[in-house]
């Protein structure tokens, strides 16, 4: 059950199991810490986390390499990517599995030269490289745009003999259409070896909304509505290409298709971990017992940036409305909810740490790095695919995301 609410990313359930086992007077094993420092790992609670740590240290639990590899998964993904490397350094015998995961946790950082470095000694300690290892170095060029490395660690798989799976060529179709090249991207997934599968095609969607490639993005876009014809995330993203090039008619189509089908639309959701408990916000939440706190935080919030000389970025908003509608609508979303919590309830030099289930749109991202400045706190979002760590006004993707 421990292992089954982790999978999910149930943390507060898996805990709580935890805590009964702990009652009734059931020793844990190693089996049960992994799957409970990978519930902390999913929901990024890192103070969970250290908790757990704490008691896999205070109750002689034995620290195997399988523990420790979760220990240092759970540090990346909870945005402590320095503890997460005192751990993977600190290892007396590392697999496959353990270079990897540090590899994977350092390009999810944007860390992209520690991750090639890292590689590097992997091969120097005579270590054979797999799947994983792959992923988290295409995942490392494609967050800093390294294309022809990119391309190098393509060609090196079969070399070493790692068959590319799906996951690699995902990689590298969202290595392709972050760098602009959204044609090449194409045509590299028509000569794919096994059949794209829906991420494949969203990745290419949202490269050709991005550069406002119609003629491709239509093609794209049925190729993913014949595999997925009722995931409102296919019909949002079509309709958001429209969106982005004005075309109202289109997205109202989109709109009507998507009541036809009963097809409701999976809220963006962010979540920060404050005491020990994680509170989740979906966008204009007011079901949080301090939502009236919340909201006088939101409007210093909003005072502060706009002091700063902040414009809203109304493009993100691709609903046919006027302005002051769409700088609304921008105020509500769910990570600013969160961070408005984390202001309220923690004192610098705490960092505010938040998860969300999406990317952040350009504006959210703009008024965090004035966010970041304006309250001298250190603010670190981590969104669907990788960090963003917010110092002084300049985040660590260097824009690039």
């Amino acid at each position: 059950m421990i292992s089954g609410y982790s999978r999910i990313g149930s943390v507060n359930e898996s805990l709580g199991l935890f805590r009964e086992m702990r009652v009734v007077g059931i020793r844990p094993d190693e089996v049960t810490m992994v799957s409970v420092i990978s519930a902390c790992a999913k929901a990024g609670a890192l103070d969970l986390g250290r908790w757990v740590h704490a008691f896999i240290d205070k109750s002689g639990i034995n620290v195997d390499m399988e523990i420790n590899t979760a220990l240092v998964d759970m540090y990346a993904k909870c945005g402590c990517i320095e503890k997460a490397r005192r751990i993977f350094d600190d290892m007396g015998e590392k697999d496959t599995m353990a270079w990897s995961s540090m590899i994977v946790g350092l390009a999810i950082h944007g860390l992209v030269d520690d991750a090639l470095d890292l590689y590097s000694m992997m091969k120097e300690a005579k270590v054979k490289p797999n799947k994983v290892t792959f992923i988290g170095l295409l995942l490392a060029c494609a967050y800093s745009g390294l294309i022809s490395e990119g391309r190098r660690f393509w060609s090196s798989m079969r070399e070493l003999g790692v068959d590319p799976a799906m996951e690699h060529y995902g990689c590298m179709v969202d290595l392709l259409c972050r760098a602009g090249l959204t044609e090449e991207a194409y045509k590299f997934v028509k000569t794919m070896h096994i059949s794209p599968n829906s991420v494949i095609w969203r990745t290419l969607l949202v490269g050709c909304r991005k550069n406002k490639i119609l003629d491709i993005g239509e093609i794209v876009a049925e190729q993913l509505l014949e595999l997925e014809p009722l995931n409102a995330e296919n019909y949002v993203l079509l309709s958001n290409m429209y969106a982005s090039c004005s075309q109202w008619e289109k997205v109202s189509l989109m709109r009507k298709k998507m009541k036809e089908n009963d097809i409701k639309v999976f809220p963006g959701c962010s979540s920060i971990e404050i005491d020990g408990f994680v509170h989740k916000f979906v966008m204009g939440d007011c079901s949080h017992p301090e939502i009236k706190d919340i909201r006088m935080m939101l409007n210093d919030m909003n005072k502060r940036v706009q002091l700063a000389g902040h414009k809203p970025s109304t493009s993100a908003v691709l609903h046919d409305v006027g302005e002051e509608e769409k700088e609304n609508a921008l105020c509500e979303h769910s990570e600013r909810l969160a961070i408005a919590l984390g202001l309220l309830k923690t004192k610098p030099p705490t960092v505010i740490r938040v998860v969300k289930n999406l990317r952040a749109c350009v504006d959210c991202h703009e008024i965090t790095k004035i966010i970041s400045e304006v309250y001298d706190r250190e603010i670190i979002v981590r969104d669907r695919v990788r960090f963003h760590r917010f110092v002084k006004g300049s985040c660590s993707c260097k824009d690039y995301w």
